[in-house]
């Protein structure tokens, strides 16, 4: 018989999450990761080694960024239902942000100093959104998958021409994001308008132009 939690026991569970999202090499995969040991680089010098790292580290903030907003809609969400979706795509999620930590141990770089300001700020986001409505949370998981999916596509263009093993994981995550957001539109998300949606490119970038680097 399944014991129902208390409290305290959320609490361990979420302070345990955090730690795990926030902590480089502390995510524990489900799967293993796309860039396989048959998928070699080219030659890659140092400034597109630290290109590379760089745009990698942008991807594993928005992880960070995920792994947050799934969290703080889980736990205002209304319907059982909507909180078993986000914890099942916070899983999903959870395999990106070990894929490209391990990445930026490859290309020798680091995760970003901003990662707590950015947890923060998305998990509050994440809880609002939820306490808000289910509707408009789902909607809002779908807005930023999309969000997510372009990132990753001009990621893909960015990177360099002998980067394959980040090129390996940034596709499978582009494919795991459209899913995310095709689930959430289906499961009776918002389609947010034009304006909301401009408006969260433009907190995105300022997310990646700052991460890049720090």
């Amino acid at each position: 018989m399944n014991r129902q939690l208390s409290r305290a026991d959320n609490l361990i569970h979420q302070f345990d999450t955090v730690l795990r999202t926030l902590v480089p090499g502390a995510a524990q995969l489900s799967r293993p990761t796309p860039a396989s040991e048959d998928i070699q680089d080219e030659p890659l010098d140092a400034d597109q080694r630290r290109h590379a790292a760089g745009l990698m580290r942008i991807n594993h903030t928005g992880e960070v960024c995920a792994q947050a907003l799934y969290q703080g809609q889980g736990l205002t969400a209304k319907l059982p239902e909507v909180r078993g979706q986000m914890e099942e795509a916070a899983q999903e999620e959870v395999d990106h942000l070990a894929w490209c930590d391990s990445r930026l141990q490859e290309l020798h770089g680091r995760t970003s100093l901003l990662n707590p300001v950015f947890y923060a700020a998305s998990f509050g986001i994440g809880a609002l959104a939820g306490a808000v409505g289910d509707k408009v949370s789902l909607g809002f998981v779908a807005a930023t998958e999309e969000q997510v999916e372009r990132h990753l596509d001009e990621h893909l263009e960015k990177l360099p021409p002998g980067d394959r093993r980040s090129r390996a994981i940034l596709r499978q995550m582009a494919i795991d994001e459209a899913h995310h957001a095709h689930q959430a539109l289906e499961a009776g998300g918002a389609r947010f308008p034009a304006p909301v949606k401009a408006g969260m490119t433009l907190v995105s970038r300022v997310m990646t132009e700052s991460v890049y680097r720090i």
